[in-house]
């Protein structure tokens, strides 16, 4: 698998799967070189700021214009409609992997959303289950699609090239994007943001400087990679939260050079460049965000994904957990692999948790109970990597998410072990 650099995301990139087939000088010849079609593949609005724009130029076998039209799908993504609002904590074990044939798009399952798919702005969150490769091809007008797996490697065939993932590696889609994602290993299972606001990209590091967190060399996007079938292929859309298909006679991937900044990335979180507090007070979580997507108010993220890696802990006269907090923002976390160190049990890799704007939560009573007592000794938390999905907007589970077995009804009870310790007479 060839992978390029991508090395900042308002520059420009260019790949050519043959020589000579990117066009020299202008992005739409009367006579594109070997005779592709020329295609504009855009992102955001033609007249954004230019800091601002995602657009890429395909050069292509056939034009994504040629196809029938759609017709809805019988079997519809699972999750649901919404449920009813719930100001509650919320935590669930793992969804259980299908036994019965699944591919990626059948394994969509909806969990939590903030606003319907025809919306501007707002997340959709899903957990994804599949034990086989997908023989369609799938594109997402809703939304960008921020990939977490936590079981099982990924092939990932898009129309710019090939992206390989495994557990601790993301992958982002862009909005639109034509891809296959077929399975390395028996099965997989992992998490899904479907962004549907402004792309996402680095976060501004302010006081931190110009180095840190995730470091823009480390993002790879892939080299041009094309197939010229003549074969029967079905493409599957989602379209405002609906699945629609039409059968094409040739596959879509079939783009042979492009250049812009409109592309697929993928990102090692075992790169991540960790920074915390080498005095006291444990920071805020926003110092572990890697993407982020805005809004129009400065600093209010639309959607933050900020990781808890392997990292020391050196704070002095400090309670090292994540302190108790209630905060405007709406997190749903994942755990990849480990233990997440604010909770001793219950929280599983491929389990997800809902804290909801103003919900109180915090370290578990077992997990507190040994912050407060411990000898504040230098140590390591290692073989962990946690995640969070944080966003503005309050997040409502769907009608499954709140019916199904997974859920644990007595989530709350973990910190009903928490002992009163207040004394007026002690300091």
């Amino acid at each position: 698998m060839d992978l390029e650099y991508l090395s900042g995301f308002g520059n420009e990139f260019a790949s050519e799967a043959l020589p000579g087939a990117l066009p020299v000088g202008q992005n739409a010849p009367q006579k594109a070189p070997y005779g592709l079609y020329t295609e504009l593949f855009s992102g955001t609005a033609f007249t954004m700021a230019r800091s601002e724009a995602r657009r890429t130029w395909l050069y292509r076998i056939q034009p994504s214009a040629n196809h029938p039209a759609f017709t809805q799908l019988e079997r519809q993504l699972a999750g649901g409609p919404l449920g009813p609002v719930t100001p509650n904590r919320l935590r669930w074990n793992p969804l259980d992997i299908p036994k019965e044939p699944t591919d990626f798009i059948d394994g969509l399952v909806g969990m939590v959303a903030n606003s319907g798919s025809e919306k501007p702005s707002g997340i959709s969150i899903y957990t994804y289950r599949a034990n086989r490769s997908m023989e369609r091809v799938f594109f997402n007008a809703d939304g960008e699609l921020l990939i977490v797996p936590e079981q099982g490697r990924l092939r990932i065939a898009t129309e710019l090239g090939v992206l390989e993932v495994e557990p601790l590696e993301i992958v982002v889609l862009p909005r639109g994007l034509k891809f296959r994602i077929e399975l390395l290993d028996a099965q997989a299972r992992g998490y899904v943001a479907e962004n549907h606001g402004a792309p996402l990209r680095l976060p501004d590091l302010g006081p931190i400087g110009s180095n840190g967190l995730a470091n823009p060399r480390d993002f790879l996007t892939p080299v041009a990679h094309y197939e010229d079938l003549k074969q029967p292929t079905t493409l599957v859309q989602k379209f405002l939260g609906e699945l629609w298909a039409c059968e094409l006679d040739h596959s879509p991937l079939n783009v042979v050079a492009w250049h812009g900044n409109n592309v697929p990335y993928k990102y090692d979180l075992r790169r991540f460049n960790t920074i915390g507090t080498v005095s006291f007070d444990h920071p805020d979580p926003s110092i572990f965000t890697v993407l982020t997507s805005p809004t129009s108010v400065h600093g209010l993220a639309n959607l933050d994904f900020v990781i808890f890696p392997p990292r020391w802990m050196v704070a002095e006269n400090t309670f090292r957990p994540p302190w108790f907090h209630r905060n405007l923002m709406n997190e749903y976390m994942g755990l990849i692999q480990g233990a997440y160190d604010a909770k001793a049990e219950g929280f599983l890799p491929g389990g997800a948790s809902l804290h909801s704007c103003m919900s109180a939560h915090g370290p578990d009573g077992e997990t507190c109970t040994k912050a407060i007592n411990a000898e504040l000794a230098p140590h390591k938390i290692d073989n962990t990597m946690a995640f969070m999905f944080e966003t503005s907007q309050v997040l409502r589970p769907t009608q499954f998410a709140l019916d199904c077995p997974q859920l644990q009804p007595a989530y709350d009870a973990c910190w009903a072990s928490l002992p009163v310790t207040f004394n007026p007479n002690r300091r």
